[in-house]
């Protein structure tokens, strides 16, 4: 298989991590954006942008609320996936697989990390319920921070979550629509990859 150039080796998360320093060269804004699918209720499919924190050795880790509608849709399903997209570098990744919660010392460190401006819009934030306007939420943020002071810790309902994939996909653009796909996949977390090259 002809895997070389910025195909070539044998861990796809360190290509990931490759790729993604590649784009932190070149893309203008957040070129760790993802766009996570969740499905819903009823099987219906639903997607956002988040931002994704962490390539590990063998996953993804983002944050977020844990009563979040994304949050519920994972709980409910135990899997995710997600496509990261650079236009700068006309290449994309998808992957999807299981998801587990992060909620230890690793998820204290990275809410620590934050501005506090963040930590406290944490606290203040019921993401995802309707709320009356935005001078409700900056009263509440107001209320928290008088309340939690300036050094907060992680709300109990706030952490991560990470992605085992049992399927990674590296795209890349080609001249003339005939674009580079590479399809990794494995039967469950820590299981050996297989790879197969995909027609665009």
């Amino acid at each position: 298989m002809d895997r070389t150039g910025i195909f070539a080796g044998d861990d796809p998360f360190a290509i990931a991590r490759a790729w993604l320093a590649e784009a932190e060269r070149t893309e203008p804004n957040d070129p760790n954006a993802i766009a996570l699918a969740t499905v819903g209720e009823g099987g219906l499919p639903n997607v956002r942008m988040v931002l994704l924190k962490e390539i590990e050795a063998a996953g993804f880790v983002f944050y977020t609320n844990y009563e979040s509608v994304k949050a519920r849709e994972i709980e409910a399903s135990g899997a995710a996936a997600f496509v990261m997209h650079w236009k700068s570098l006309r290449r994309q990744i998808r992957a999807r697989g299981t998801v587990t919660r992060e909620e230890g010392p690793q998820a204290d460190a990275y809410y620590r990390s934050r501005s506090l401006p963040s930590r406290l819009g944490a606290w203040a934030s019921a993401q995802s319920r309707p709320l009356a306007g935005r001078a409700a939420l900056m009263l509440e943020v107001g209320r928290v921070t008088a309340t939690r002071g300036l050094d907060p810790p992680r709300p109990p309902f706030w952490g991560g979550y990470r992605i085992a994939p049992t399927e990674i996909e590296f795209w890349a653009d080609g001249a003339h629509r005939l674009h580079d796909r590479f399809r990794w996949t494995r039967r469950a977390p820590g299981a050996p990859w297989e790879i197969v090259r995909l027609s665009p």
